[in-house]
């Protein structure tokens, strides 16, 4: 009898006699005729609301509205009250709505991303071991073992923050392993450089390893503040990307200087090394 494009306006409110929990509709010049109309001759009778089929509500009409302006009321609490003026709101669709396909979609979806996310942590480590320990020898497993600590450290800062570790951030360790073995690359190569000149290998590792120090930090420095960028002014899964790049710099600085060489100055100890093979 009278569908929603008659309806100009609807909005939830307060009855200020009673306190009550109304809607307040207007209508336009041909609704307010029609529902003129209608009130006149259904006084004491419902009016059904309806929404695709199914009643939102069904007040009784207590008189003739003539005015095109109109009070609902019988909701519960003002939230339903507003609920229901924002379907009155949303009008008449000029075509029906026919649900042709209904998907849900469950954690399964979730857990085979996880999932994919870790193998591609495990195989990039699996891939950067056997290159360092092929090209660096020991060397290469020290900087291996520097790389697994960095993991390790970006997992217990994350904990230690309440973090949790999302896809981005899985993705932000990836990049890290990377990243990590820039540094160690660095050093060694510095060391190579440094054996060609003649240098002994005590004094070839010792100026190796402070020579590449400035050039990590300034590296990492760089990343670090693309990564505190992306923590500013992104928002979600770039936020969690960040802080894990963030923290992967940090660690890495500690790993690849001071443990790498802490570990190969426990590992040479006192004896004399004529030849290093690196």
């Amino acid at each position: 009898m009278l569908t929603g494009r008659y309806l100009s306006n609807a909005s939830a409110g307060v009855d200020n006699n009673n306190g009550e929990p109304i809607i307040n509709v207007s209508f336009n010049n041909a609704g307010t005729r029609i529902f003129g109309d209608l009130t006149s001759k259904n006084v004491g009778k419902r009016m059904a609301i309806l929404l695709d089929n199914k009643v939102v509500t069904a007040p009784v009409i207590r008189e003739a509205i003539t005015g095109g302006r109109a009070q609902i009321t019988g909701f519960a609490n003002l939230k339903a009250a507003s609920n229901a003026a924002i379907e009155l709101r949303a009008g008449a669709l000029p075509a029906p709505v026919h649900i042709s396909e209904e998907r849900t979609v469950g954690p399964t979806l979730g857990q085979d991303s996880i999932h994919d996310g870790v193998m591609a942590v495990v195989f990039g480590m699996i891939f950067v071991v056997a290159f360092m320990t092929i090209y660096y020898r020991a060397f290469g497993l020290i900087a291996d073992l520097a790389i697994l600590v960095n993991i390790l450290a970006i997992l217990a800062v994350l904990s230690l923050m309440g973090g949790t570790l999302t896809l981005p951030g899985i993705a932000g360790i990836v990049l890290k392993i990377g990243l990590a073995v820039d540094a160690n690359v660095l050093v060694f190569e510095r060391i190579r450089e440094e054996l060609r000149h003649g240098m002994s290998v005590r004094a070839a590792i010792d100026a190796g390893f402070k020579k590449a120090f400035a050039t990590i930090v300034d590296s990492n420095i760089t990343v670090l503040i693309a990564a505190l960028v992306l923590f500013q002014f992104g928002t979600g899964a770039i936020k969690g990307f960040a802080l894990v790049l963030t923290i992967g710099v940090i660690t890495s600085i500690f790993t690849a200087t001071m443990m790498s060489r802490g570990i190969i100055e426990r590992v040479l100890g006192k004896r004399r090394i004529q030849k290093l093979y690196i």
